[in-house]
């Protein structure tokens, strides 16, 4: 990243490595995050995530998290950003083959808020004026 500041939405397994295992993030990815002039949003497509792979065995950690969502949340200085219609409309209407709904809405919330999307997510860097953060 290099510079201070900015604006970041996280990748769900970003969040999750930021409070289950940090070491799983690059220090300078931390170092940037953890900047007071840094804004760190959350989707809460990845509340709808977790709660769903919590509720389907698919995340049996996470069931601490669904219960303390707000908390972690403010742990690490992030704030939730709700789904809007045109963020919705967006990831249905994004010409882009990914099918994943969670992503796709992650994907449209970075373009529509300006938001550099800070993920490990491969499939992101193929979507024409996305911002990535990625290692």
């Amino acid at each position: 990243m290099g510079v201070t500041g900015g604006r970041f939405l996280l990748d769900i397994h970003v969040l999750l490595w930021l409070l289950g295992d940090p070491a799983r993030v690059p220090v300078e990815t931390r170092d940037q995050l953890a900047d007071r002039r840094t804004e760190i949003l959350v989707s809460a497509a990845s509340a709808l995530e977790v709660a769903t792979k919590v509720r389907i065995g698919r995340l049996h950690s996470g069931a601490h998290l669904v219960d303390t969502w707000a908390d972690r949340l403010r742990d690490i200085a992030a704030t939730d950003l709700p789904i809007t219609s045109h963020h919705a409309l967006l990831a249905g209407s994004l010409v882009w083959g990914h099918r994943d709904p969670f992503d796709r809405l992650l994907v449209a919330q970075a373009l529509v808020e300006n938001l550099a999307l800070v993920t490990t997510d491969t499939a992101m860097k193929d979507v024409v004026g996305l911002r990535l953060h990625s290692w």
